[in-house]
């Protein structure tokens, strides 16, 4: 457990000073962004958001899984991140392919230039190589290079949007380039680590291995896809109903919020490697433990939604400016949304651990396609508070329909309360 919570502490140290960085570039950007450009600049996130579900086709997850199998050897690992690199190779150019054809109607549909189609691109094939060296970090129990790694880059993109947005004054574009650019570096630096630290063996190919990773990756799509529907469709519907000038708005709101979910997520990825070898050596004492340590850690998160509520919409404005004010009213759902969405983080390690994914990619997938009929039942009466309402039912939805998955695929003392001592 000391073990545990000396990685927690790096992963959160790093995690928050990553999210601080963008979290100190907030109020720069709002105020030398018009909302449209703010808006374009959310709507090129989504196209990044789409585009990561398709490149690779979700098979970094499976490089970290592998690292737990019994028996495995080095050289085993480093054929099977050589099967996914392969994989993610070959489905991007099949997803360039596609884009050559459609970039002008999805373009026009975004309301972003065309040109962003192709930067778009590249930073989703980097992206994907910096979450294979992540996570080939983390599962080590190597959190200081993983933090140092994440810290970093967040650095480089805070300060190169700076320059071009401050002082060049590129507006959009140079935010988007800022992106772009430090993903292809870090990129490529990800790609030498993995190659320095004998990782990777690109060139040998193994049918076994890339069917393996694709029984993995492939039926998590649909939870890809249904992440896609929960967490970035709302931008599209606000675009197209609401105005771009909306999305600008909403964008602040979920990037406050957002601070939220990355710190969930970085506790998490100090937290699923621990689980997974407690699970691993299935002792029930241990595994009554980590329920009721499960169960107060909802309760907190429940009390922290109550705080959020009071004092969000004042910290909005505070941070972001007057000219989103608006921001305020929905910053509270948002971060409801995304507690329930910690909470859900909690109860997938356990479907992970079964490898019983397509499972979970039939919850993600039901509930964002309830998300998108929340929606456009909601924004029209609601506005941006509709939008707000949809995202924290669907992700409470999301949250119970994987707990009741994860108690089917493997066996946890949920209601052993009686066992349970205060």
């Amino acid at each position: 457990m000391n073990k545990l919570l000396k990685s927690s502490s790096i992963y959160l140290l790093s995690t928050v000073l990553a999210s601080v960085i963008p979290f100190l570039l907030l109020p720069i950007l709002t105020r030398y962004l018009s909302k449209e450009e703010y808006g374009q600049v959310a709507m090129f996130q989504i196209l990044i958001t789409a585009l990561s579900a398709v490149v690779g086709l979700s098979v970094q997850g499976a490089a970290n899984r592998k690292y737990f199998d019994k028996n495995v050897t080095e050289s085993t690992l480093r054929q099977f991140n050589g099967a996914c690199t392969q994989i993610l190779i070959l489905s991007a150019a099949g997803c360039a392919l596609l884009l050559f054809f459609v970039k002008d109607i999805l373009a026009d549909y975004l309301n972003i230039p065309a040109d962003w189609m192709v930067l778009g691109m590249a930073m989703a094939v980097a992206a994907f190589i910096v979450q294979i060296r992540l996570g080939q970090w983390q599962i080590r129990d190597k959190a200081k290079h993983f933090g140092f790694f994440q810290v970093l880059q967040s650095l480089f993109n805070a300060a190169l949007s700076v320059f071009l947005v401050v002082t060049l004054l590129q507006g959009a574009q140079g935010r988007v380039d800022a992106q772009v650019w430090v993903t292809l570096l870090f990129g490529v630096l990800a790609g030498y680590f993995l190659y320095k630290d004998k990782l990777v063996e690109l060139f040998h190919w193994d049918k076994k291995l890339i069917h393996e990773a694709l029984s993995f990756g492939v039926p998590l799509l649909p939870h890809v896809i249904g992440g896609f529907l929960l967490l970035s469709i709302d931008r599209m519907v606000i675009n197209s109903e609401l105005g771009l000038a909306n999305v600008g708005i909403y964008m602040v709101a979920v990037q406050l919020s957002s601070v939220l979910k990355i710190v969930f997520h970085s506790a998490n990825k100090a937290y699923m490697p621990w689980l997974f070898s407690e699970l691993k050596r299935d002792d029930s004492e241990m595994k009554l433990k980590i329920v009721k340590t499960t169960y107060l850690y909802f309760v907190a998160l429940l009390v922290l939604a109550v705080v959020i509520f009071i004092i969000g919409p004042f910290f909005v404005v505070l941070i972001a400016g007057e000219q989103y004010y608006e921001a305020g009213s929905i910053i509270g759902l948002l971060c409801l949304g995304n507690i329930f969405n910690g909470m859900y983080l909690m109860i997938t390690n356990y479907i992970f651990y079964s490898k019983k994914t397509f499972q979970l990619s039939i919850v993600t997938i039901s509930s964002g396609l309830i998300n998108v009929a929340l929606l456009f039942l909601l924004i029209g009466p609601y506005g941006l508070m509709g939008a707000g309402l949809a995202y924290a039912m669907s992700n409470f939805l999301m949250f119970l329909l994987a707990w009741f998955v994860s108690m089917r695929v493997y066996s946890m003392p949920w209601f052993s309360f009686s066992k349970m001592k205060l």
